[in-house]
């Protein structure tokens, strides 16, 4: 495993930003804590106001941390590819509060239904409320709503997960019984099929920040996060080790931040198309088209990966599970990196974990 070294935590930053069914405190909190105590960081946000100035483009986002820096990140390469957005008050990131972000008091496979993180932002996107939507790839349903496209994907980041934890360095030096936090099943199935001794707690809800405060409150013994939020966020000094992708192969299109428009907006289209990185685009659609071929239930844990070897190849990997752990199905494909053959590769990959899970293995 690796270990990560201490970085400051810092989140702040500038801009126009609307709300829609949005609430928040703007007063300042501190910016870096120790990892002996787990640094905390909220985001405070300012609105500002005083430029009356209609803006050119209005970025619909979440209201997490993470979501706003993944949504000033796409800000900052629209300003880098058309200079004139540089200009005051030209982007402006709108808010939206979604069904997921709502309901926290159960697990995420029980609310059930698809598109719980992007739904409401998909709805300002079609209304015109908002022009173009910045997404987490991994919360994005394989079926894109009517009248939107999503053209681009930016360069991905890391896709591993990491662990943290105040007493123990891996998963595998904690005592048995002790529990894991994590609302994803993808996690708690990989954990439970190598380590069954440990137990996972489910409801393991809210945003980085959130988890990491119930860990220092000692609600559970460790968690696992994404280490691509965690950079994002410039908090990986919370990040005891990180999995390996044999230890824990991530979710679909981890790490993956798109940004959609509607289909019929060829100005958006052509802001955005400037920022694709072609090379993750494909990746991405090679899972999805996995992910798509599976047609998961909402209790279905279900990862893939592909990415590119050191020939220009594709190579994927992918697995099905039962939510316990007890039965963990795996296969790997290699092919051309190149779209139509990575969309093949994940269909024919899906196809056959579809005839190995047998009948029953994929109902709610």
């Amino acid at each position: 495993m690796e270990t990560l070294p201490f970085c400051p935590v810092n989140f702040a930053r500038p801009g126009s930003v609307s709300l829609v069914d949005f609430s928040f405190n703007t007063r300042p909190f501190p910016t870096s804590i120790r990892k002996q105590s787990l640094g905390i960081t909220r985001a405070s946000v300012a609105v500002e106001t005083q430029n009356p100035k209609l803006a050119l483009i209005k970025i619909g986002t979440r209201g997490s941390p993470l979501a706003l820096a993944q949504a000033y990140q796409t800000k900052d390469k629209l300003i880098a590819s058309h200079p004139h957005l540089a200009e005051d008050g030209a982007i402006e990131i709108v808010i939206i509060k979604t069904t997921g972000d709502k309901i926290l008091s159960q697990p995420l496979a029980d609310i059930g239904g698809k598109g719980l993180f992007t739904k409401e932002i998909d709805e300002a996107l079609i209304n015109g409320d908002v022009d173009i939507a910045v997404h987490s790839m991994k919360d994005v349903p394989t079926y894109l709503p009517d009248k939107t496209i999503l053209p681009c994907n930016l360069l991905r980041e890391d896709v591993r997960d990491a662990f943290i934890c105040l007493t123990a360095s891996s998963l595998a030096d904690l005592p048995a019984g002790s529990v894991i936090g994590t609302a994803s099943l993808r996690r708690k199935s990989q954990i439970l099929h190598r380590y069954p001794a440990l137990k996972v707690e489910e409801n393991f809800r809210g945003n980085v920040q959130t988890r990491l405060k119930k860990l220092h409150e000692k609600v559970v013994q460790a968690t696992l996060l994404a280490l691509a939020g965690l950079k994002r966020l410039n908090m990986t000094e919370n990040v005891t080790s990180i999995l390996s992708l044999d230890e824990m192969l991530p979710a679909v299109a981890q790490g993956a931040i798109g940004i959609a428009c509607r289909s019929n907006d060829d100005k958006m289209a052509e802001y955005i198309d400037k920022l694709n990185h072609e090379e993750t685009r494909l990746a991405v659609a090679c899972e999805r088209a996995f992910l798509l071929t599976l047609d998961g239930s909402c209790r279905t844990p279900i990862a893939g990966y592909a990415s590119k070897d050191a020939d220009g190849n594709c190579i994927f990997k992918g697995l099905v599970a039962s939510p316990d752990g007890t039965r963990v199905l795996e296969t790997s494909r290699k092919g051309p990196y190149t779209y139509k053959e990575m969309m093949e590769i994940g269909k024919d990959a899906g196809e056959e974990l579809l005839k190995l899970a047998g009948p029953g293995f994929f109902g709610c």
